[in-house]
């Protein structure tokens, strides 16, 4: 890691938000649903799938949960009037689970069920190890209810999700895999990163070779690469998985991806709570910072 990005690693949650949304600007929507379906659309005319999310979690009352949840619905009426490529992801922090699981899984059924209707999809991301259970047992109901309209995210820094994996194996799956990225004790996570990109491609051989659908969260060409290999291994069909990248990281690499005739989804999140976000993300990938600034620069010069 350079200077530069350990700077912005250790200093990001201090940066006053006007910088951090100078840096960040790229890879959100914008503050609107308006936003994300203007961006869903341009990325749809390059052959690109979207997912569609509603910045915001851990709320403190479960009337911020109504609202998201209307917010959601709201999403998935207008990706189908304006006919879009996209699906929705959301948190169930976002949606009241602790503050009221039931409650939580009553709102995130209503948003499947509505998906349902509407033939799209949900993906109920993963937080913290706070959430994992609770999270994992509405995929599993929800899933049987409302079977190839909703999946889950597992992580592959997480030392349970080999396990999770297997119990979850019962019945078909939908799955998008990611590193994650929020900050786990050592005894519940992988901490080095060659042995969480190691076990990234074992927990993937794992899911393929179970028939999982998956969605291939990642930005790393190491790992993009050993997904391909296992991908062409197993003879699977492009409609059989997935790759998954940010709104506005590596685009070369996400276009070498679709040329090679893969499928690929861009998460495009939108909303006014943008700078939590932004703080994790660029902790998690200060690279992004290096990047905006080195076009900056390029632009001043010409």
């Amino acid at each position: 890691m350079s200077l530069f990005n350990q700077l912005v690693s250790r200093t990001i949650m201090h940066i006053p938000a006007p910088v951090v949304r100078f840096f960040a600007k790229g890879y959100i929507a914008g503050e609107r649903l308006e936003d994300a379906v203007r961006v869903s659309r341009e990325l749809n005319g390059r052959g690109i799938m979207t997912t569609i999310d509603v910045l915001g979690e851990f709320i403190t009352t479960l009337d911020q949960a109504e609202n998201f949840k209307r917010e959601c619905l709201g999403i998935l009426d207008t990706i189908d009037r304006e006919k879009l490529d996209a699906n929705l992801s959301l948190k169930p922090s976002q949606m009241g689970l602790l503050l009221d699981r039931e409650q939580a899984l009553a709102n995130i059924r209503e948003i499947v069920a509505r998906a349902a209707d509407l033939g799209n999809f949900v993906r109920i991301d993963m937080e913290d190890i706070s959430c994992t259970d609770a999270t994992l047992d509405f995929y599993r109901a929800l899933r049987e209810e409302f079977p190839g309209h909703v999946g889950v995210v597992l992580q592959a820094y997480l030392r349970r999700t080999p396990a999770d994996v297997a119990a979850l194996a019962d019945a078909p799956m939908n799955f998008r895999l990611c590193k994650g990225i929020y900050n786990e004790p050592r005894t519940a996570a992988w901490k080095n990163q060659e042995t969480i990109n190691r076990s990234f491609v074992h927990i993937l051989e794992k899911m393929l070779a179970a028939g999982a659908y998956v969605g291939i969260a990642t930005h790393d060409e190491k790992l993009v690469f050993e997904a391909m290999r296992l991908v062409d291994e197993q003879g699977l069909k492009p409609e059989q998985y997935e790759f998954q990248m940010l709104l506005g990281v590596d685009e070369e690499l996400r276009d070498i991806i679709v040329a090679a005739g893969h499928r690929l989804r861009v998460y495009v999140p939108y909303g006014e709570s943008w700078l939590p976000y932004s703080r994790r993300r660029l902790k998690e990938n200060p690279s992004i910072a290096e990047h905006a600034l080195r076009q900056m620069l390029n632009m001043r010069k010409v």
